[in-house]
C-alpha cells in the first residue's frame, strides 16, 4: 500500500492525498511550511499521528526558506513558521506535541550552530527521527492491542486509524494487523464514516490492501451489527485524550461506544500518549473543530441536500471515559482509574 508521508531530496515533503482515495492515488508536494500547513488544512493528510509528523517536516521546511538568512533571524521566523503550523486543525493534539518537539530541538541548536543552513538541515533529521518513531510506536501499540481481540470473530471500527492516519501500520488498525500478525481469524466492520467517508474510502482501502476481511456498512447499522453479536469488540483511534479519559474521535465515536455499552462490547481506544493531553483536564478543555458545510450538503461534488439547509458539522466528538475499557498506548493498556494510568503512561515517555 502507498505510504501516507514519503520525503524526497532535496528537502521535499510528498503527502498521499487522502481526498480523492481509493480511487486515484497522487501524491502533493510539499517544499515549503504554508504547502504542508495547506495539506492539513484541507485534509491531504489527516490522523493525529500523520499531522504531527507532517507538521514537523512542515517546520524543517520553515527553516530550509531561510537557509540564506542571517541566523540572528531564525527564531523569530521560527516563531511565524509555528504559528501558522498551528492554527490548520485545533482538536489534534499530536499536532502540537510536535511542533513544541521541533521547536525545542530548534531552540537548542541555534546557540552552537555556524549559520542557519546547519540548523535547518538538524531539523529535517529530527523531523526524520519522529517520522520513524512514530512508526515503531504504531507496532507497539498493535502488539499490546492484539491480546484483547478474539481469537476469531469480528471487529467494528470507525473512521481511519490505520497507516494512512499516522507515519505507518496505524493505531486501531494497527492492532487489527497485529492480531492477524498473531494468526488471529479476524473479520473488520467498518463505519463508512460520514461526512468525510474515512472508513468507506480509507479503512476498507487499507484492509482490503492488506488481504484482511472486511464489510462496509454505513453508520447508522453499527448498533444492528452489535446486536446480532457480529462483532466481539471495537478498536478506535483518538485526536486527543483528557487526563480522566474523555477521548475526542471522528464525529460518530460517541453513539459507537454507547452502543457497545447497551451491547456488554468492550470498547478500546488505540493511540501513542503524544495524543495524551495533560493540560486537559477533562472534555471540557478539548476544543471541537467545525467544518465546511459542504462536506454534509454535498457528496463526491454532488450536492445532496436543499439549498440554504442550516448545517451542523463537527468534525470530532468526545467519548466519555466510563464508556471506554482500555486506552491502548505504546507503554500497554491504562484502565480506569485513567487519571492515576495515563499519568503513568506519560511519565513512561519522559
Amino acid at each position: 500500500m502507498a505510504d501516507a508521508i514519503v520525503t524526497t531530496a532535496p528537502f521535499v515533503l510528498q503527502l498521499l492525498d487522502q481526498r480523492i482515495l481509493p480511487l486515484k492515488v497522487e501524491y502533493i508536494a510539499c517544499r515549503t511550511h504554508n504547502d504542508v500547513a495547506d495539506a492539513i488544512r484541507t485534509m491531504v493528510v489527516r490522523g493525529a499521528p500523520a499531522i504531527g509528523v507532517s507538521a514537523a517536516y512542515g517546520y524543517a521546511l520553515g527553516a530550509h526558506e531561510v537557509t540564506s538568512h542571517p541566523l540572528e533571524t531564525l527564531a523569530n521566523h521560527m516563531q511565524s513558521v509555528r504559528t501558522t503550523l498551528a492554527a490548520t486543525r485545533p482538536t489534534a493534539v499530536n499536532l502540537f506535541w510536535a511542533l513544541e518537539a521541533m521547536e525545542k530541538a530548534c531552540n537548542a541548536l541555534i546557540p552552537t550552530a555556524t549559520n542557519t543552513a546547519t540548523v535547518a538541515n538538524a531539523l529535517w533529521q529530527h523531523a526524520c527521527q519522529l517520522h520513524q518513531e512514530d512508526i515503531a510506536i504504531n507496532r507497539r501499540i498493535g502488539a499490546h492491542g492484539a491480546a484483547l481481540l478474539p481469537d476469531h470473530g469480528g471487529v467494528l471500527t470507525h473512521c481511519n486509524a490505520g497507516a494512512l492516519a499516522t507515519a505507518g501500520y496505524g493505531t486501531a488498525l494497527g492492532v487489527i494487523r497485529a492480531a492477524v500478525e498473531q494468526g488471529k481469524r479476524i473479520h473488520v466492520f467498518t463505519d463508512e464514516t460520514r461526512p468525510f467517508l474515512q472508513g468507506a474510502r480509507l479503512s476498507a482501502f487499507e484492509l482490503m490492501e492488506d488481504n484482511i476481511p472486511v464489510t462496509l456498512i454505513c453508520d447508522n447499522m453499527a448498533g444492528v451489527v452489535m446486536r446480532q453479536r457480529k462483532v466481539q469488540a471495537i478498536v478506535v483511534g483518538a485526536d486527543r485524550i483528557a487526563m480522566n479519559g474523555d477521548t475526542a474521535n471522528k464525529i460518530g465515536t460517541y453513539t459507537v461506544a454507547v452502543l457497545a455499552r447497551e451491547n456488554n462490547i468492550p470498547f478500546y481506544v488505540a493511540a501513542p500518549v503524544s495524543t495524551i493531553d495533560p493540560q486537559a483536564a477533562d472534555e471540557s478543555d478539548i476544543v471541537i473543530e467545525e467544518r465546511d458545510p459542504r462536506e454534509v450538503t454535498h457528496c463526491g461534488g454532488v450536492q445532496i441536500a436543499p439549498h440554504n439547509v442550516a448545517v451542523f458539522n463537527p468534525s470530532f466528538d468526545v467519548t466519555p471515559a466510563r464508556y471506554i475499557s482500555g486506552i491502548i498506548t505504546q507503554h500497554g493498556i491504562a484502565k480506569a482509574p485513567f487519571d492515576e494510568s495515563l499519568r503513568e503512561h506519560l511519565n513512561q515517555s519522559l
